[in-house]
């Protein structure tokens, strides 16, 4: 289970437990994901025999409105960076002012196993570099690494009740000071398709987000999801995704000298990837525009690296 949004200056027993349960969650995946599939056609079995291998590469730019932190679909790695950098920054800013407005250049490297059709394995390191209207860029640095799972808990394969995936990833930031942050995202989508080829389907899901930090001093409360979309795949392989959604943050205490207001307000993400005719991406774009409650933008291009590809 996420840990509490409650933070102490020694680990929580629920942060101790949390790889624990992630480990056993992995273990379970790879041992049922093949049953979840075994309806599927003899030939895919086949074709999955083998893993596929690869790099996820993702480049990320977002903009961040002053007085906000970059909170939304699939920004773990800016959200843990900029947030490590606020923290750090205490000593810099005169108490109760609010953040500045800030961009972000982050680079993803998660070495991804797709085990089975159902379940994939992953686990890297990030790199960002900031901008702030007063120091300008910073250098580039590594800011985190990562872990996680994406498993298909139930597979539609043609029937009337939609495919469940559940992903689950923990990000933790470097170096992991007294100010240093873990964060724990957790997904779960339902996927109707509407063809046995799942080339065009309705999608719903929650995201649940949560950030331990090391330092009693600071405080950030938990940030849920909840959204609604779709997607259709052309037959040249491309394949267009939309989601739209509701966000809502709880809101931060960052050590002595700032505060970021809770929200609720609206989400969209686009996505336009190429695949290949077994459904690997070769290429994607995202777009998201995300109210912090002002408009925060961010832009992701996925160019994995395959070293094996069935």
């Amino acid at each position: 289970m996420p840990v509490s949004p409650h933070v102490s200056s020694a680990p929580s027993s629920a942060s101790r437990l949390f790889p624990a349960l992630v480990l056993a969650c992995l273990i379970g995946a790879r041992f049922t994901g093949p049953a979840f599939g075994k309806d599927r056609e003899d030939d895919s079995n086949a074709s999955s025999a083998t893993p596929n291998i690869y790099l996820d590469l993702r480049t990320s730019y977002a903009t961040v409105p002053a007085g906000a932190l970059p909170v939304g679909f699939g920004s773990s790695a800016l959200f843990t960076a900029l947030q490590s950098l606020a923290l750090a920054s205490g000593g810099t800013f005169p108490t109760n002012v609010s953040l500045p407005s800030r961009q972000s250049l982050a680079v993803d490297l998660p070495l991804t196993v797709d085990v089975t059709d159902t379940v994939s394995l992953y686990a890297g390191i990030s790199g960002t570099t900031t901008y702030g209207p007063a120091q300008g860029w910073s250098q580039f640095d590594v800011t985190s690494w990562n872990v996680g799972f994406q498993a298909d808990l139930y597979s539609q394969n043609g029937g009337s009740i939609p495919t469940i995936t559940w992903q689950s990833t923990i990000t933790q930031a470097i170096p992991n000071g007294p100010t240093g942050t873990t964060t724990f995202n957790n997904i779960l989508e339902f996927d109707y398709a509407f063809d046995a080829d799942a080339t065009r389907g309705l999608l719903a899901g929650i995201q649940d987000t949560r950030v331990e930090v090391a330092t009693a001093l600071a405080r950030i409360h938990p940030n849920i999801i909840g959204y609604v979309g779709g997607y259709y795949q052309w037959p040249s392989n491309w394949k267009f995704t939309g989601r739209v959604g509701v966000q809502h943050f709880g809101g931060a205490q960052l050590l002595n000298f700032a505060q970021v207001q809770s929200f609720t307000q609206p989400i969209l993400r686009l996505d336009l990837d190429r695949m290949d005719d077994n459904d690997n991406r070769l290429f994607g774009v995202t777009a998201q525009i995300i109210w912090v409650p002002k408009p925060s933008y961010q832009l992701t291009l996925r160019t994995p690296l395959y070293f094996v590809r069935n």
